[in-house]
C-alpha cells in the first residue's frame, strides 16, 4: 500500500475514533443509561476510582490478551491503538466544561441521540479505514470462530453479561441504554459502507493522480524535466 493510501486510511482511523469518542461522552453526559460496555466502564469508575477513559484503556488491554490467547496471535496495531486512543479522547472530551448534563428530559433524550448518532459516524469511518477491529470486537470475532457459531449470538452474550457486571457495579443503566443497543446498529450499518465507498473513491483518484495512461508517472510528464 501506497503512502497516499496509507495516510487517508489513518487519518480516517484516528478521525474516526475521536467521533466515536465524543459520541459515548454526549451518551454519558446525557445521564439516561448508556451502552453497555460504557456502563462497566463507569461502574468500576465509581467503585475504584481512576477516570472513565482510564477503565476504557484498561479492560481493553485485558481483552486484547484475551483474545492474542483465544486466537495464539498478536494483535494488530488498530487494535491496540484502538484501545488506547478511544481512552484517552473519551477523558478529553469529559474534561470539557461546556459538555454538561441538560436540566431537561427532552433535551437529555435528544442528546442521547445525537450521541448514538455520532458515535454510529464515527465507528463507520473508523471501521472503514481497515486498520483492524478494536479490543471487544477482536474478542467477539475470536469466539465466534472457537465457538463455530453466529456472531450475532457471541456479540448478545458479551453485551449482557457487560451490562450485569456493570449494573452490579452502580454503571447507569436506564432508558438510555435499550435506545442505544437499538439505535447503534442501524446507524453502523448505514456508515459503513457509505465511508467505505468514500475511501475507495478517493484512493482510485489518488492511484489515477499517480498514473498517467495507466503507466507510473515520470518527471519529464509534469514539465519536459528529466
Amino acid at each position: 500500500m501506497n503512502n497516499y493510501a496509507q495516510s487517508i486510511r489513518w487519518f480516517a482511523f484516528f478521525i474516526g475514533i475521536a467521533v466515536m469518542a465524543f459520541g459515548i461522552v454526549l451518551m454519558i453526559r446525557a445521564d439516561l443509561g448508556t451502552a453497555p460496555w460504557d456502563v462497566l466502564h463507569i461502574g468500576l469508575q465509581l467503585k475504584l476510582g481512576l477516570t472513565v477513559g482510564s477503565w476504557s484503556i484498561i479492560v481493553g488491554f485485558f481483552i486484547l490478551a484475551v483474545s492474542s490467547i483465544l486466537m495464539k496471535s498478536w494483535p494488530k496495531l488498530g487494535a491496540f491503538l484502538n484501545m488506547l486512543f478511544v481512552g484517552i479522547f473519551i477523558d478529553l472530551f469529559l474534561f470539557l466544561p461546556f459538555i454538561v448534563t441538560p436540566s431537561f428530559l427532552v433535551s437529555k433524550i435528544m442528546m442521547l441521540i445525537i450521541g448514538v448518532f455520532i458515535c454510529g459516524i464515527g465507528m463507520g469511518l473508523y471501521i472503514s479505514s481497515d486498520h483492524g477491529a478494536g479490543p471487544r470486537d477482536s474478542l467477539m470475532l475470536a469466539l465466534t470462530e472457537l465457538m463455530d457459531t453466529k456472531i450475532q449470538h457471541v456479540r448478545l452474550a458479551m453485551e449482557i453479561a457487560v451490562l450485569i457486571v456493570g449494573w452490579s457495579l452502580g454503571g447507569p443503566v436506564f432508558i438510555g441504554t435499550l435506545i442505544v443497543t437499538v439505535l447503534i446498529g442501524p446507524t453502523v450499518g448505514y456508515t459503513l459502507p457509505f465511508f467505505r465507498k468514500r475511501i475507495k473513491r478517493m484512493l482510485e483518484r489518488g492511484a489515477k493522480s499517480e498514473n498517467l495512461d495507466e503507466g507510473k508517472i515520470r518527471p519529464h510528464h509534469y514539465d519536459g524535466i528529466s
